[in-house]
């Protein structure tokens, strides 16, 4: 323990001019006695620490000691600090990690690239999940990334609708973070399958491991899935009439797939400017959801029970403002 906090406090030291007790302190979460002792110690062991006395005094490393990545441009540095993800590295146990990691890299930069850390961080920031969502970790994914990170089979219970729960031993290859959902891309036997990680009821992380498919290629085989996935839940066809702000806004309000292949094929404008689309929707209670957004710029012309939901509604809002 105390090896490990002596030499995360060179790399501190390494990493900046100089460093008050109470910062080292507070970076390391001991007291400023146990600081004065763990300098003491590496200079002690060889290390040039040195203490400036005073209230404007700190402690420093003397003579340039340190190891300096000298072959990375500013660009490299600072696209090296834009890596992590730091909601989902601490989602999946692997925050301390990353930071040590950081912390290292920073303290073998060369002082000019030193404070390439902050000047990304301050300019880029990944927000992954979506809106009006709080996102909650699955308590089953760092043993998940462990598996994963560790090339072990997994036996795994999952909560399937609606046939309830079944058992699978998974070689997990890898995990995706969409929209804020944890997906798990694992071989199933010969198969490949995708699992959400929150439908885990539970893990067991074995000591065998699996040997990889090399051909396996995760960011393919997730946008393959993704794609398959976006198409297969489109099961009803609805037609509507769009203005030509309808048309505009319609890859805005429905998969924007579909939109664009329903607009390729559909005739050219009527002598209004409308145009007439048989649009793939995933079932008709969510393209009332969806299409009642465009206003008065779209209008049902089937199935005819959402044309009078569609009319119902108008009819109401009518009333409602008149």
């Amino acid at each position: 323990m105390r090896a490990a906090r002596l030499i995360k406090m060179v790399l501190l030291l390494q990493s900046r001019p100089s460093m008050t007790a109470a910062e080292l302190a507070g970076e390391l979460e001991v007291s400023e006695r146990t600081v004065t002792r763990d300098a003491q110690a590496l200079s002690e062991a060889g290390v040039p620490v040195y203490a400036d006395r005073g209230r404007a005094g700190g402690y420093r490393l003397v003579g340039g000691y340190r190891t300096r990545l000298t072959g990375l441009a500013r660009h490299e540095a600072e696209a090296l600090f834009l890596s992590g993800l730091p909601t989902a590295l601490r989602e999946m146990g692997l925050d301390d990690a990353a930071s040590a990691a950081r912390l290292k890299v920073s303290a073998a930069l060369l002082p000019s690239l030193r404070d390439a850390s902050h000047t990304a961080a301050q300019r880029f920031h990944l927000d992954a999940p979506g809106w009006y969502h709080d996102p909650v970790a699955p308590g089953l994914l760092p043993a998940v990334a462990e598996a994963v990170w560790d090339d072990r089979l997994l036996r795994a219970r999952y909560r399937r609708r609606p046939s309830g729960e079944v058992e699978r031993e998974l070689a997990p290859y890898g995990l995706v973070l969409k929209a804020g959902v944890w997906y798990l891309c694992a071989r199933a036997g010969d198969d490949f399958r995708v699992y959400r990680i929150d439908r885990f009821t539970g893990i067991a992380v074995t000591e065998t491991r699996f040997v990889r498919d090399e051909d396996f290629d995760l960011p393919r085989f997730w946008e393959e899935r993704a794609a398959q996935f976006a198409r297969s839940i489109l099961r009803t066809e609805v037609t509507v009439r769009l203005s030509e702000e309808g048309v505009r806004r319609l890859a805005h309000v429905v998969d924007r797939a579909a939109a664009d292949e329903a607009l390729a094929g559909a005739p050219d404008p009527d002598g209004n400017g409308r145009r007439t689309v048989v649009l793939p929707v995933e079932s008709e209670e969510v393209a009332y959801s969806q299409l009642l957004t465009l206003g008065a710029d779209v209008e049902v012309l089937a199935p005819a029970s959402l044309r009078e939901r569609f009319a119902d509604t108008a009819e109401r809002l009518r009333d409602l403002y008149h």
